[in-house]
């Protein structure tokens, strides 16, 4: 790489990488407290989050949108369309945050009957739901805002206040799990307190600094407005992205449907699974992040050439990053095991899976390059929605619930199948990115 484009991508990775690092260490955390008070509550919480990432689902897909226009308006300089795209995107996610807030509060019950008969599961679901969605609203704006940030060239700010929200959460965690400093011990319900507490003070800390750059703060009229040309094309590229989102995320949680219909420890030893596939992948996600930034600064200053080459260049990085990850997951386990509170069985259970998930990283890295990264950029979104419907809802889904209910394999057959779903797109991705059919100056269309 040249040192040019590897100053940037490592200015703007770096801190992504960090941002999504200490993200997902909360995760890390809660998973840690909560299975030093018993299994149960691990394996529950576990289960309840997936609502949470159904929500991250489409909040993702609503951001990438946000990224495609912002960083291509913020290339060509063009403030007003930035601010529109932005406060477009902020109205649909504070719309959505209101509905998944209603229904983690008024039918708790039966979105944990979605993936568990268990009982004491379910009441342990339940107080973790009517918490937990307070906090979708937080993170759902300070997710929009910080996309404004990231793609203007302060990323380092959003891993600051990143770094804020983290300390926060896990001190509150500690204060509010256990009952110190006066508190009540709420145990399950602490843990998502804590998080609701920390997004709040991660949002108020944003909104002060984006306040400060008067060129990129979002009014009441730019949250209104219904601008129908910008309306138009932000659905145009972002409807597949959410489809694509919502296709792979529901197959995804139906990987946790029929774990959680295999017990207690499998869904433990899966908990933990992902929390460390999450840490260790930031790496990965954070590139995917920092590329789709690059290519799509690029694309909207009309140079086609040099996002190509740099794309190119990406890829090959992704690759690299893919085998580094899956390396550090195989050496890891050993520690992973001695820390974890599990069950005999769930301990055995968790050794398997990590081996699984240091071959799945390879292709998830490749895939959050590209599928996640780069081809939105130029708005290349309908590919995407295509190879995650046939991959999930064609393969992967069909063959694990084969596996699990019509031939009972043991856990570790079934998770296998399951874990195949990033590996076997590859090709296709590969074919789709030489196409170059990402390579758009989206702003510029239509106009």
């Amino acid at each position: 790489m040249g040192n040019e484009f590897t100053n940037k991508i490592l200015k703007l990775a770096l801190p992504i990488t960090a941002q999504q690092f200490m993200l997902a260490l909360v995760s890390a955390c809660d998973a840690f407290m909560l299975g030093g008070l018993n299994q149960n509550s691990l394996s529950a919480v576990s289960l309840a989050s997936q609502i949470t990432f159904v929500f991250n689902l489409i909040l993702t897909a609503l951001t990438i949108g946000e990224n495609m226009f912002v960083a291509q308006y913020y290339g060509k300089r063009d403030f007003d369309g930035l601010r529109t795209s932005a406060g477009l995107v902020l109205r649909y996610v504070f719309i959505i945050s209101i509905l998944f807030l209603l229904a983690t509060f008024f039918i708790p019950e039966t979105l944990m009957r979605l993936f568990t008969n268990d009982t004491i599961l379910i009441d342990y679901g339940i107080k973790y739901l009517k918490v937990i969605g307070l906090s979708y609203i937080f993170s759902g704006v300070l997710q929009v805002l910080q996309g404004i940030l990231k793609n203007c060239g302060y990323a380092g700010r959003c891993t600051i206040i990143s770094a804020v929200v983290v300390c926060v959460n896990i001190m509150l965690n500690v204060i509010l799990i256990y009952g110190y400093m006066g508190f009540p011990r709420m145990e399950i319900a602490g843990a998502a307190l804590a998080t609701v507490i920390a997004n709040g003070f991660g949002l108020i800390i944003t909104i002060y600094i984006l306040h400060l750059k008067k060129e990129f703060w979002i009014g009441v009229k730019d949250i209104k407005n219904r601008e129908v040309h910008i309306t138009r094309k932000f659905w145009k590229h972002v409807y597949p992205v959410l489809f694509n989102e919502l296709a792979w995320g529901g197959g995804f949680t139906m990987y946790s449907v029929i774990l959680g219909h295999l017990g207690s420890d499998a869904i433990a030893a899966n908990s933990i699974a992902n929390i460390t596939k999450n840490l260790l992948i930031c790496g990965c996600t954070g590139f995917g992040y920092g590329g789709s930034i690059i290519v799509g600064n690029l694309l909207g200053k009309g140079n086609l050439s040099e996002a190509k080459k740099n794309g190119n260049i990406l890829c090959k990085t992704s690759v690299f990053l893919g085998v580094v990850t899956a390396g550090v997951i195989f050496l890891a386990t050993p520690v992973i095991l001695h820390f974890t509170n599990l069950t005999d069985i769930a301990t055995g259970y968790l050794k398997n899976m990590l081996f699984i998930r240091s071959y799945y990283v390879i292709g998830k890295s490749i895939n959050s390059m590209t599928i996640g990264g780069i081809f939105p950029a130029g708005g290349d979104t309908k590919f995407g929605l295509i190879c995650d419907v046939v991959t999930m809802w064609c393969f992967a889904v069909p063959l694990g619930c084969i596996a699990a209910f019509v031939f009972k394999l043991p856990v570790m057959m079934v998770y296998f199948v399951l874990n195949l779903d990033e590996l076997v797109k590859l090709p296709a991705v590969f074919k789709h990115y030489k196409q170059y059919k990402w390579l758009k100056n989206l702003i510029e269309m239509e106009d």
